[in-house]
């Protein structure tokens, strides 16, 4: 293996974010592991990568479900197996769940599907990358969770999407300490209205807290690859503890 090769994870690989920070990492010249539910997406995004591939930088798809340990063993177990370590997870799967559905009526499946997705399924992985970026020679890496703006402020009915990105943040903390003694560092990257999939409904009207409906702005989805790729690319001395990025306009500084 080239010494100077850098290996990625990046989970919801398969859309949005996690499509544009690996296609960002392999025009950087990093090789990256895609992991995600839908092959024919990884594999979407695999060709997309390739086309901006620098130097030895390349992909692999693996599909993977976080909330299931098996799935999270397979995918660490195939980056150990093909490149004998990990200088870099991006934490990225998640789920929002039912949007609009009142917190006395939200199913108990539904909140599970979100907390397995969005918290059980980070730590697994942030813990397979853990033991590789202790094991391994150099040692150390980077981990990096994607937090949300709902990591500090919830948006209306929303209680079980909220509750997993407070939690996220609890979990980069503790990362981050535990991982002092073995140069592992942790960062979250807390992102607002990027144009994804997932934020096409920003432009119909959102509820906000006083209960009206607005169309809200929503910022390209680029800027936040290039932000992740900026804190992948510190050396380890350094760390960018939480970073912030959203639309300019959005509601959120005096949100409700």
């Amino acid at each position: 293996m080239d010494a100077e090769r850098k290996i990625a994870v990046v989970t919801g690989a398969g859309s949005g974010i996690g499509r544009g920070v690996s296609v960002a990492l392999t025009g950087a010249g990093w090789s990256v592991v895609l992991a995600g539910r839908k092959a024919e997406r990884l594999e979407e995004t695999a060709a997309m990568a390739a086309e901006s591939a620098s130097g030895t930088a390349g992909t692999v798809c693996v599909p993977t479900d976080v909330a299931r340990p098996e799935d999270v063993d397979a995918l660490f177990g195939t980056v150990r197996e093909r490149y004998g370590r990990i200088d870099f997870l991006f934490n990225n799967a998640g789920t929002f769940g039912p949007g609009g559905v009142p917190l006395e009526e939200l199913p108990y499946s539904a909140w599970r599907k979100v907390v397995d997705t969005n918290l059980t399924g980070s730590f697994l992985c942030a813990q397979a990358a853990f033991r590789l970026m202790k094991d391994q020679d150099p040692q150390g890496g980077r981990i990096i969770n994607n937090g949300s703006i709902s990591a500090h402020t919830p948006r209306p009915r929303s209680v079980a999407y909220t509750a997993t990105k407070h939690a996220l943040t609890g979990l980069t903390k503790s990362l981050s300490l535990d991982g002092r003694p073995y140069r592992i560092a942790c960062g979250q990257i807390d992102i607002g209205n990027a144009a994804t999939d997932m934020t096409q409904r920003m432009g119909l009207g959102v509820p906000q807290a006083n209960g009206e409906l607005a169309v809200e702005p929503v910022m390209d989805a680029a800027d936040v690859a290039t932000t992740v790729l900026h804190m992948a690319e510190l050396p380890l001395e350094a760390n960018i503890q939480f970073a912030t990025v959203l639309a300019t306009a959005m509601p959120f500084i005096g949100r409700g």
